[in-house]
């Protein structure tokens, strides 16, 4: 399918755009982008694709640009044997943003989106207005233990099992069943969605390529809270569900108080996916957070005084929270994950 022209679809903001396609050093890569005005890039989460934030795009499109891709390895981008880093999804969203010819942007990023989002923002400062983080991965290393079991070696041939016909089927109904008794059930059809793609031996391949990149038997290997010190002009604002069971939201708790003058919201009856359990609230925290929060500029003296002063400041980590005690509480976290 022909790439379509960047202003093609600015005309209809109300309706879900279809797939276009722009090819970036030889690789495929899938987006969806609609409406006009600032733009706001929105990323997934790790096996998902763009079409998770199909109840999103059109009521954002009414007021900004909005581009949803399909990261490298997911939905209908091609999933080359190749780079699934952090930073190599970081470098891939400026190179996309690039070639639309789109030069700052909102970020918006959903758990492994949302560990993407933060590393194009400390790769790229220069190109974010604002941080959006939700449930976000790469805080710290606590993460669910079915993603670490997954990241062992073997799994792949466990993972092969969903080729069974009607086990997805079987999946979904437990889960349905057992969802009002424990909230560790509450995002099952969202797990079943993604499963779903992983019998397929190439959507497999990358899946797990992706997850040993950012996942170990430990927990997550790549962390931020250190680097969260230099959010401290960058307006951000974090949203995470109560039960979160990918990835806790003491996580939450830890970003808000490492980046200062962060916002915080917590969606009480949500677990991973809080734009899915209630899309008019998470519509109106990120509109009433863009309306408020001027857009960042980039001074790359400010950027450097940042990196000389490190950690050690007081007036850089927030006044109630030291360097001691964030690590202090990252331990805790961690501890938990081993």
């Amino acid at each position: 399918m022909a790439a379509l022209p960047f202003r093609a679809l600015r005309s209809v903001p109300d309706e879900e755009p279809t797939v276009s396609y722009r090819v970036i050093h030889g690789y495929r890569r899938a987006y969806r982008i609609a409406g006009s005005g600032p733009a706001i890039l929105l990323l997934h989460g790790i096996g998902d694709n763009s079409s998770t934030w199909t109840d999103i795009i059109p009521h954002l499109a009414k007021s900004f640009t909005v581009i949803a891709p399909d990261l490298l390895g997911h939905g209908l981008s091609d999933k080359p044997r190749a780079d699934y880093s952090i930073a190599a999804y970081a470098n891939g969203m400026r190179d996309l943003l690039s070639v639309l010819e789109i030069d700052r942007v909102t970020v918006v990023g959903h758990s492994l989106g949302g560990g993407v989002a933060m590393q194009f923002t400390y790769q790229f400062p220069q190109l974010v207005e604002r941080l959006i983080l939700v449930g976000a991965g790469g805080i710290t290393r606590d993460v669910s233990p079915l993603l670490r079991l997954i990241s062992l070696p073997g799994t792949a041939r466990v993972l092969e099992l969903l080729r069974i016909p009607g086990i997805a089927y079987a999946i979904g109904h437990l889960g349905k069943v057992l969802k009002p008794i424990s909230p560790h059930f509450h995002d099952t059809p969202d797990l079943v969605r993604i499963i779903s793609d992983l019998p397929d031996p190439v959507n497999r391949a990358a899946f797990l390529r992706t997850l040993r990149s950012v996942v170990d038997w430990r927990g997550q290997v790549v962390t931020g809270l250190d680097r969260c010190y230099l959010a401290e002009a960058m307006p951000v604002q974090i949203i995470w569900g109560e039960h979160d069971n990918v990835i806790p939201v003491a996580h939450a708790h830890l970003a808000h108080a490492a980046m200062p003058g962060s916002r915080l919201e917590i969606f009480e009856k949500s677990a991973h996916f809080p734009f899915h359990d209630d899309p008019m609230r998470f519509l109106s925290v990120v509109e009433d957070f863009i309306a408020a929060a001027p857009p960042h500029t980039f001074d790359d003296a400010r950027w450097k005084r940042l990196l000389n002063r490190g950690m050690s400041d007081s007036s850089v980590t927030g006044n109630a929270w030291t360097r001691s005690a964030v690590f202090s509480a990252m331990g805790s976290s961690e501890r938990s994950a081993t």
